[in-house]
């Protein structure tokens, strides 16, 4: 641990997998900035995160909680923000990181996307608050945003304006008080939905990518049960909501390159907000993560998107793979990489042990632990596998496999597990569930699963044993069929 308390600056991308970088392997894609904090630092590449939807996996960083345990299943849909309690904080009830840190005596500032519940003011210890009056992205430009107790509407580009005021925040900041800072730079790109990437890119990046072939993109057929999942969505909505681009976004090179200049905007952002660091001498004194809410499979295993893009839900590498790098002058060794399997739930432990707070005593059966030790170069004993769920999938990843199991008290929806060997099938093609050779370690994976989620799970959100979700689940005619016509969403009224 440095000898001061540090700084800590943490951006968070929107839909982004680990691949979409230079430095992760990419030649298409343009992010000098990015690229360059990983030479500085260290380079995670068996990062997960813990379910492939925005909000459960900001709440799941916050907190170190799965979402079995906090209660947040899927993206919350604020159309419906008129059914949340007034002020609603969707992770209230639990003590939050930058909570920690501001009882610790940090300044604490959100500029980005916010999207755990009512954002008008202040949420979850954050002192300085400038974000979205929404969670989804429709368009870049010409946007409103909530600038602490103004509202305002700013013409440009949304990562711009997140970036100038990330910048002045550094401007502004008393380095020689004793105040050290927590800035949280959650961006809402490089996004990857209709319509806010449909069509030629309005971005100065846009002319960088007239030409790209996108031969780092998949270009495979469309998985069957991406089909499964649009004919569900059409039937859901009576046929009156477009669900086509998920289909067709694999194939629409408009739409490819505006999603690839999206990410080089994040990175100029970034680039913006160091030299900002540097110029106000504050570089050696802050710690620098670069991660993701959750990855995006660019049509890896033939879908678009994240986890819920297929049905059943999926929990293949590419949308849940993310980018995690960590820099920090001086103190942590440079271009460093590090395989371990690291769970995005570790970035709660991670930091509060890297600032000297111990967090054993936080909560009794979290799993976010500390790779502190990896930051320095130094070997540490490690977990062997992540975990991740995504409503009716709940899936464990090791070295060797990648197992996902199926709810099964469905009457009426009967799904099958699937397992695969990551040595011999590292793409993730070939279902090996019902193989008589395979069985032993189906089965033993199984348990294993049954036995983690016993352990990281709270009765009222576990939505296996008949529990509910806050705000909103993707599939409540799923929760329904097993556990009867009572069964809903709490919209946050009883917790």
């Amino acid at each position: 641990m440095p000898l001061k308390r540090p700084n800590i600056l943490m951006f968070m991308s929107d839909n982004q997998p680990a691949e979409l970088l230079g430095c992760y392997g990419n030649n298409e894609i343009y992010t000098p900035n990015i690229d360059q904090m990983a030479a500085n630092g260290i380079r995670f590449d068996n990062a997960f995160c813990v379910n492939a939807m925005c909000s459960p996996c900001r709440a799941s960083v916050l907190t170190g909680l799965m979402p079995s345990q906090h209660g947040i299943h899927t993206w919350l849909d604020d159309r419906i923000m008129d059914q949340w309690p007034e002020k609603w904080n969707a992770i209230g009830e639990f003590k939050s990181f930058p909570v920690i840190l501001k009882e610790q005596g940090y300044l604490t500032a959100l500029i980005g996307k916010y999207h755990l519940g009512v954002p008008f003011e202040p949420q979850n210890g954050f002192d300085h608050w400038v974000t979205f009056p929404h969670g989804h992205t429709i368009n870049f430009n010409n946007n409103t945003f909530i600038d602490n107790d103004q509202r305002y509407v700013f013409e440009g580009h949304s990562v711009d304006y997140f970036t100038d005021k990330s910048v002045e925040f550094l401007n502004a900041y008393d380095r020689g008080g004793e105040e050290p800072f927590f800035l949280f730079v959650p961006y809402n790109a490089p996004y990857g939905h209709w319509p806010a990437i449909k069509g030629p890119a309005n971005n100065r990046y846009a002319a960088l990518y007239e030409d790209t072939e996108m031969r780092s993109i998949p270009r495979e057929g469309l998985n069957k049960k991406v089909i499964d999942r649009f004919l569900q969505r059409m039937n859901e909505s009576g046929g009156g909501i477009d669900y086509t681009a998920h289909l067709r976004i694999p194939n629409d090179l408009e739409t490819l390159r505006n999603y690839f200049s999206q990410m080089s905007m994040v990175d100029d952002g970034v680039g913006r907000i160091m030299q900002a660091l540097s110029r106000n001498d504050l570089s050696q004194d802050t710690l620098v993560i670069y991660t993701a809410d959750h990855g995006y499979s660019l049509g890896h295993n033939g879908f678009w998107g994240h986890g819920q893009a297929t049905w059943p839900a999926n929990t293949h590498r590419a949308a849940f793979n993310i980018p995690l790098i960590a820099s920090h002058l001086e103190h942590i060794e440079v271009r460093q990489t590090c395989g371990e399997l690291i769970s995005q739930l570790d970035l709660f432990a991670t930091l509060l042990d890297y600032i000297g707070i111990d967090v054993q005593n936080i909560y009794c059966n979290y799993d976010s632990q500390s790779f502190s030790g990896c930051l320095y170069g130094q070997t540490q004993d490690w977990r062997d596998a992540v975990f991740m769920e995504q409503e009716e999938t709940r899936a464990v990843r090791t070295a060797r496999w990648l197992y996902m199991k199926r709810f099964a008290k469905s009457p009426h929806h009967l799904l099958e597990d699937e397992l695969y060997d990551l040595e011999k099938d590292p793409q993730e093609k070939n279902n090996l569930i019902g193989d008589a050779a395979h069985e032993q370690i189906a089965q033993e994976l199984s348990q294993r699963i049954e036995r983690f989620f016993q352990q990281h799970s709270d009765e009222r959100y576990d939505l296996w044993c008949g529990g509910t979700t806050k705000s909103n689940s993707d599939k409540p005619w799923l929760w329904k069929d097993a556990w009867g016509d009572d069964w809903e969403p709490d919209f946050g009224r009883n917790f």
